[in-house]
């Protein structure tokens, strides 16, 4: 794709952004209107509308940063293991982070966002490796369908440990029950502040890697060849999706087919560059998280649906087309 193309769909992915983080503002269980939005941002005054603005910007915030940590997380994710099914959730990355965060709260009272966080990486990165040492038993590898199989059944495994913690009690079942759907409901500033270095150290890592990436997708040989050190490259880029996607999980709880969807949207416009591809598939990912907020709350009014219930259902049927389509071959 030429470079002018790639750089006019960052400009209107850009403007829906700005679309969807304004209409996340203004709409949901009380709607406000322009006037309320801007006496909110610029003058004192005060009231019940006001309040309401003040209340939905960190959720805003915090689900552009959640989204872009889901959508980077999925395109390495699916870069690295050349898997077009490649996802956190897919992989039970997010449901590992899950587990030891619930673990944290109900036997060793967590209750700091920062440690939420390092509980979350640390499940993380051993649901990884847990995965991919299943996935590899046998002659053939582990294989894209293989990575898939491993990680439905451990994610299946992991989540029924979190429900087995969580139900017999009430309190961490009442105060944290949206760590089994997923939701920015809760976003708070100080989440967003101890999210915010996690996320820029995961986004610079892998821009930093985006030409290794680019190289390594010719073939590990021809990789080797031209210098790259790939078993390091995998390892690194590995590290920066399970950082963005364990951080945010932690936090948010496990959001489901984000990183499934986005980049592979993004791959069908654009192709395979990481260096178009992973800032795409960021502001894609805060677009397609904000855009799910937006609809659990408009559509369950007065209530609403958790995101994590909303991108499952709109990313199901992504999951069968990719699966029945690409038929599960390498990118």
């Amino acid at each position: 794709m030429r470079k002018k193309n790639v750089y006019f769909l960052f400009v209107i992915l850009s403007l829906c952004l700005i679309v969807v983080s304004t209409l996340s503002i203004l709409y949901g269980s009380k709607s406000v209107d322009m006037e309320t939005l801007f006496d909110a941002l610029f003058t004192n005054k005060e009231s019940f509308s006001i309040s309401v603005v003040q209340a939905r910007i960190p959720r805003t915030l915090f689900g552009i940063l959640a989204g872009a940590s889901l959508g980077v997380s999925g395109c390495l994710m699916q870069s690295i293991t050349r898997n077009p099914i490649a996802d956190p959730s897919i992989l039970g990355i997010n449901t590992g982070a899950s587990l030891f965060v619930v673990v944290g709260i109900a036997f060793f009272s967590i209750s700091s966002p920062s440690q939420y966080i390092w509980l979350g990486f640390t499940g993380a990165i051993l649901t990884a490796i847990l995965v991919y040492g299943i996935a590899s038993v046998g002659q053939s590898g582990a294989t894209p369908i293989k990575l898939a199989l491993a990680g439905a059944a451990t994610s299946m495994a992991l989540m029924s440990l979190v429900n087995t913690i969580m139900l017999p009690n009430s309190q961490v079942m009442d105060s944290f029950r949206f760590w089994q759907t997923g939701s920015i409901g809760g976003a708070k500033w100080n989440m967003i502040l101890v999210l915010l270095p996690y996320f820029i150290l995961g986004l610079l890592l892998s821009f930093y890697l985006s030409s290794s990436l680019n190289t390594l997708a010719l073939g590990d040989e021809l990789a080797t060849s031209l210098g790259i050190n790939s078993k390091k490259v995998r390892a690194m880029a590995a590290f920066a999706g399970v950082l963005l996607c364990g951080a945010t999980t932690a936090l948010a709880g496990p959001i489901a087919f984000v990183g499934l969807m986005v980049p592979h949207i993004m791959r069908l416009l654009i192709g395979s560059n990481m260096h178009y591809l992973l800032p795409l598939s960021a502001l894609g990912g805060s677009i397609l998280l904000l855009g799910a907020d937006i609809i659990g709350r408009v559509i369950a009014s007065p209530a609403e649906l958790e995101v994590g219930i909303i991108t499952a259902i709109l990313g199901a049927p992504v999951f069968i087309y990719i699966v029945r389509k690409v038929k599960i071959r390498s990118l």
